[in-house]
C-alpha cells in the first residue's frame, strides 16, 4: 500500500517540533477525513532556515509533512512555492490514490506560512491595509 519511503518518513519523521518565533504559520485540514497540518518556517535572507511541522493525521499525513520540510530546508522562499503535492507525492515514491487527496496537504500548509510570513514583512512595512 505504501512506498518504504512513505513508511521510513512515518516512522522516523524529520523536523518534527515547533519554531520559537517562527517568521511565518500555516495551517491546513481535511475535514473529510480529520489530517490536519501546521507548519512553521523561519527565514533569513530570503531562504527557509528552519522548518518544523505537527499534525494529526495518517501514516501519508506525516510523511508528506515530513518530506515537504526536507525538500524546502536551506532553498528559497520561490523555490519553495514551486513545491506541489504531485512533487511531495513523487519524492515518496508515490501515495495510494485514495491518499493522494486528503493527505497531501503539506505544501498547501508550507504555501500559507510563507504568505503569512510575506504579509507579516508588509504589515511591518505599512503596506498592509
Amino acid at each position: 500500500m505504501y512506498s518504504e519511503k512513505v513508511m521510513e518518513h512515518f516512522k522516523n519523521p524529520r523536523n518534527v517540533g515547533e519554531i520559537e518565533e517562527a517568521c511565518g504559520t500555516g495551517e491546513v485540514g481535511n475535514p473529510t477525513c480529520g489530517d490536519i497540518m501546521h507548519i512553521e518556517i523561519k527565514v533569513k535572507d530570503n531562504t527557509i532556515e528552519d522548518i518544523k511541522f505537527k499534525t494529526f493525521g495518517c501514516a501519508a499525513a506525516i510523511a508528506t509533512c515530513s518530506m515537504v520540510t526536507e525538500m524546502v530546508k536551506g532553498r528559497t522562499l520561490e523555490e519553495a512555492e514551486k513545491i506541489t503535492n504531485k512533487t511531495v507525492a513523487k519524492a515518496l515514491d508515490g501515495l495510494p490514490p485514495i491518499k493522494m487527496h486528503c493527505s497531501n496537504l503539506a505544501a498547501n500548509a508550507l504555501h500559507m506560512a510563507i504568505k503569512d510570513y510575506r504579509s507579516r514583512g508588509a504589515r511591518e512595512r505599512g503596506n498592509l491595509f
